[in-house]
């Protein structure tokens, strides 16, 4: 009985399909055709390099953001304050990261404007070309970079390079720059990461030894440090003081 009423709704489905009428022309589906085929002339391997270029550049966006802004020494503070406060995983990676990366945009603004205004608007305008362009982009960049590069690095990386000793800032070359920049920032992001240490382990310090005077060996002192160092980085207004004193750090405010 089942397979007899199945069999019915099965014709009553496919009758009004069989009795509609046939399109007079089948539908056509595109093709895709990929290959390579030979240059014309120099300008249309010019045009593949270019795209190259522009695909390498893409995918290295995300280092490039890294290692030449202030991202890394922003994160790497609030790294070490999230573990001197000995929270574990508050806030957790993506609110840290987040806050990280805001306040990247918000140090690199008048850089970043600075290159769209020299570089960007007038190539987009097609007032100069794409290598002058680069060139005027990385005038500002280099400004930021320097001013917060330690000249203690760059001889070191200007001395691994076993170049020619540049005249001035103005010969120093990116590949140069980019690596001691990027060593001054992980040195400044330590000795900021040591200071905001030193008021947290002394929490630590007195908690313990009070806990020992008490003869609770057994009780973990950072149980009872914790609230303790919570409630004094809120006294303080801690986020306050620790973002407006790395934005400070940088010199561009």
């Amino acid at each position: 009985m089942h397979k007899a009423t199945c069999f019915i709704l099965a014709a009553l489905i496919l009758i009004p399909l069989t009795a509609m009428p046939v399109a007079a022309d089948p539908l056509s589906l595109p093709s895709i055709k990929i290959g390579v085929e030979e240059a014309d002339g120099p300008g249309d391997v010019a045009v593949v390099l270019q795209i190259v270029a522009l695909l390498t550049i893409l995918s290295l966006a995300p280092a490039i953001l890294i290692l030449t802004t202030s991202f890394t020494r922003i994160v790497v503070v609030f790294h070490f304050l999230r573990q001197a406060m000995g929270t574990q995983q508050a806030p957790p990676n993506q609110v840290v990261i987040g806050l990280a990366l805001f306040m990247t945009f918000f140090v690199m603004t008048p850089v970043w404007q600075d290159v769209y205004t020299k570089a960007l608007r007038p190539y987009l305008d097609e007032q100069m070309t794409y290598q002058q362009a680069f060139e005027n982009a990385k005038t500002p960049m280099r400004a930021f970079m320097l001013s917060n590069t330690r000249e203690k690095d760059i001889a070191l990386f200007v001395k691994a390079s076993q170049a020619e000793r540049p005249q001035n800032k103005d010969d120093l070359s990116m590949l140069v720059l980019i690596p001691a920049f990027v060593l001054s920032e992980l040195k400044t992001a330590f000795i900021i990461g040591f200071v905001l240490y030193i008021p947290f382990l002394v929490i630590d310090m007195v908690v313990a030894s009070v806990l020992l005077s008490m003869g609770m060996m057994m009780l973990p002192p950072i149980m009872i440090s914790l609230p303790f160092k919570l409630m004094l980085f809120v006294l303080v207004d801690g986020w306050g003081l620790v973002v407006g004193s790395i934005i400070k750090s940088f010199g561009v405010y």
